[in-house]
């Protein structure tokens, strides 16, 4: 039985930042699993890879997240340079191509990963993709992507977190939520005073980027990569989840519904827990090949 080690954490100078990540070996001949999230970090995958003890498994922070460093911290980052990213790490590992799976950012960094660097991954398991850019309603989705955006640049933390949190739990179309009034931060306990930053990793760097990138759809048919589309049972009709059926049509493939919502892999990890044993049990069937009926 393959036993795995205790994570062992490496840094790697890329383009403009200083990655860090972390690597828990064992000696199966299963292919490395990369578990990813953006803007969530190696943080929130402690529980997950603890049911893949039989894989090695590897999880980074992406940059400008947690301990992986940009020379600008303010600077926007885009799904290309986070796919070049790991890219890179993928070419550090020397075990050539590795299952990979991507939650809500993560997931859009690995589908231009896979669009760039197809011999890299072997079967992508992409979860809850906020890309409002290929929703129906793409124009009032991404005008509120934007406007927590905006909101965060006037405001600061606490009412760009509010009105994220309000545009992630809207459930059907987003045609009108840009003009919607934002919620007060003490609703949900944020801080309603401005600290002055403007580097947040999700608000400041990533929201428009991520949710506004457009993947090549004609790349990831051609790519020999098996990718899988992943939805949270808990997350129906929300944006995340709508944007993961919207990409397996455009691929001609199926979603696969898993337990829990966006969240949903989660043991306890930034104070969030979904239904991780069961989560884990799906995807590990999903990675082994096994046909999952939604």
């Amino acid at each position: 039985m393959a036993t795995m080690t205790e994570p062992t954490t490496h840094t790697l100078d890329v383009p403009g930042a200083t990655l860090a990540y972390d690597v828990r070996r064992t000696d199966s001949p299963a292919p490395t699993l990369l578990m990813i999230g953006s803007p969530m970090g190696a943080g929130g995958f402690v529980t997950l890879a603890g049911h893949f003890a039989d894989h090695t498994v590897v999880t980074y922070d992406p940059r400008g997240v947690e301990r992986s460093t940009k020379a600008d911290p303010v600077s926007v980052s885009t799904p290309e340079q986070h796919a070049d990213d790991l890219h890179r790490i993928i070419a550090a590992l020397g075990a050539g191509a590795v299952n990979l799976f991507a939650s809500s950012g993560g997931a859009v960094n690995a589908l231009a990963l896979v669009a760039a660097h197809p011999d890299q991954v072997l079967t992508l398991v992409a979860h809850e993709l906020p890309l409002a850019s290929i929703l129906p309603d793409r124009e009032g989705a991404m005008a509120a992507t934007q406007a927590i955006h905006d909101t965060y640049e006037r405001g600061g933390f606490g009412p760009g977190m509010a009105q994220f949190i309000a545009a992630v739990s809207h459930k059907g179309p987003m045609t009108d939520f840009a003009a919607q009034p934002a919620p007060d931060p003490a609703m949900f306990g944020l801080p309603t005073q401005d600290d002055g930053n403007r580097a947040d990793p999700l608000l400041g760097q990533n929201i428009v980027t991520c949710t506004q990138y457009e993947p090549d759809f004609e790349a990831l048919r051609r790519a020999p990569t098996r990718i899988v589309l992943a939805a949270g049972a808990e997350s129906e009709d929300q944006m995340a989840y709508r944007a993961t059926f919207a990409v397996a049509e455009r691929l001609g493939t199926q979603a696969v519904i898993f337990p829990g919502g966006h969240s949903g892999f989660l043991g306890g990890e930034y104070g969030q827990t979904g239904d991780p044993d069961a989560f884990a049990a799906t995807l590990r069937d999903v990675l082994a090949g096994a046909r999952i009926v939604s």
